[in-house]
Order: C-alpha cells, then sequence, then structure tokens
C-alpha cells in the first residue's frame, strides 16, 4: 500500500553524518495524522483514504466541515488531503498516522504551495532579456511586441503568451527527495535539501511516484575521450 502523511514545514538546519559528512535538511512536523475517511472502489469508484492534520477552534469551523467531523467521530483538524491507494486501505476511521511511517534512506515527494513572489516582470517571472541600456533605447525592460494585427478595429494578444503576471503560490511537487532522519517521540521528519512553500507551510509526504529512475544512454566504465593535441594526452 502506498505510504503517504500530512505535515507542517518548520524550517531548515543540518545534521552530521557519522563520518563528519554535512547534509543540509528540512524538517517537518508529519503528523500525526487522522483518518477522515476511507474510500474504496465499490462506493465512491476508487481506493483511497482522507487524512487530517492540524489543530483548528470549533467556533471556526462552517457548519458542513462540523458535521463532516461529527459523522466521523473525529477530531475536527485544520488540514484535509486525500491519497489515493492501489488498493483499499489497511487504515480504520480514527486511527492515528504517525511520522514512523517512514524510515531513513527512503524516497518521497514532498506536495505543497510554492512560495508567493508577488507581481514580476517578464525578466523575472519568464525568463526574458532586456533591451539595450543606451540611452537611445526606449525599450530596457519592456516585453515587447504583443501579437499580431488583424482585420478590424486592431489586434489581439494570441493565448498563452508570456506576460507580467503574479509569480509563485501554486501547487508545487519535489520528487525523489531522501528521508534523512526520522524522529518518532517528536513527530519529526527531516528530508535532505528542500521543499516548497514557506516555514508554516502544510504538506503531504508521500512514498514517491519514480522509484526507480534509469538515466538513458547510460554507459558504465565509459573510457574518456583523449585529445592528442594537449599535452596530458602526450607520453
Amino acid at each position: 500500500m502506498a505510504k503517504g502523511i500530512l505535515g507542517k514545514k518548520l524550517g531548515m538546519t543540518q545534521i552530521f553524518e557519522a563520518d563528519g559528512k554535512m547534509i543540509p535538511v528540512t524538517v517537518v512536523e508529519a503528523g500525526p495524522c487522522i483518518v477522515i475517511q476511507n474510500k474504496t472502489e465499490e462506493t465512491d469508484g476508487y481506493n483511497a483514504v482522507q487524512l487530517g492534520f492540524g489543530d483548528i477552534k470549533e467556533k471556526q469551523l462552517s457548519k458542513p466541515m462540523k458535521g463532516r467531523f461529527d459523522k466521523a467521530g473525529v477530531t475536527p483538524v485544520k488540514f484535509i488531503r486525500e491519497l489515493r491507494l492501489t488498493a483499499p486501505s489497511e487504515y480504520k476511521v480514527g486511527d492515528t498516522v504517525a511520522a514512523d511511517i517512514f524510515a531513513a534512506g527512503e524516497k518521497v515527494d514532498a506536495v505543497g504551495v510554492s512560495r508567493g513572489r508577488g507581481f514580476a516582470g517578464t525578466i523575472k517571472l519568464h525568463n526574458f532579456s532586456r533591451g539595450p541600456m543606451k540611452h537611445g533605447s526606449k525599450s530596457h525592460r519592456e516585453p515587447g511586441s504583443m501579437g499580431p494585427m488583424h482585420s478590424g478595429p486592431g489586434g489581439r494578444v494570441i493565448k498563452g503568451k508570456k506576460l507580467p503576471g503574479r509569480m509563485g503560490g501554486n501547487n508545487a511537487t519535489v520528487l525523489r527527495l531522501t528521508v534523512a532522519k526520522v524522529d518518532k517521540e517528536r513527530n519529526l521528519i527531516m528530508i535532505k535539501g528542500a521543499v516548497p512553500g514557506a516555514n508554516g507551510t502544510f504538506l503531504v509526504i508521500r512514498q514517491t511516484v519514480k522509484p526507480d529512475v534509469i538515466k538513458k544512454n547510460r554507459v558504465e566504465n565509459k573510457p574518456h575521450a583523449v585529445n592528442p593535441q594537449k599535452a596530458s594526452a602526450r607520453k
């Protein structure tokens, strides 16, 4: 069965291995998560489990959400996500999923919302090149032509044209991250590298969807090409 847990990004730090090697890690408060609902192919058309994480005041709940938690008989939570499964879930409604579901060395995917960068121009947002910076140029950081002219009163902007707009704040997934350490007592998972979002962002940590990556055209022990014109190649 595919594994997954909900958590909150706390920040980045570094840990050291036994040989003294330093590893940059992201600390994620993972769980405990509550199972809110199980879905099966017979009733819903697919297998999935819904997990909840994070405390929330009852006065902040809407009536439909309050009724949903009351029906399940679980404590209200702030963050709810659904994990697809290939087989019916082994958990029951009300069960708890803790950080020890993962172990050091496993490959995981981190799903979250990337940092919002605000309104950005085309150079920052789409990696456009700027115009000449001399005094004669009237176009330093402008996006350029809007599109072709058409018959009638004027032209139109082609759909999908890269223009200034909001940057960041999108759903993002980082694949094949390595679990560096798991602290069961404090419900912490330390993941090697960076994950999406700012500190305090809710995350979904799941078993990676790409467990095996095969590099194409990779030849083991391939001899390096030798340039006879270089001094290093002369004997």
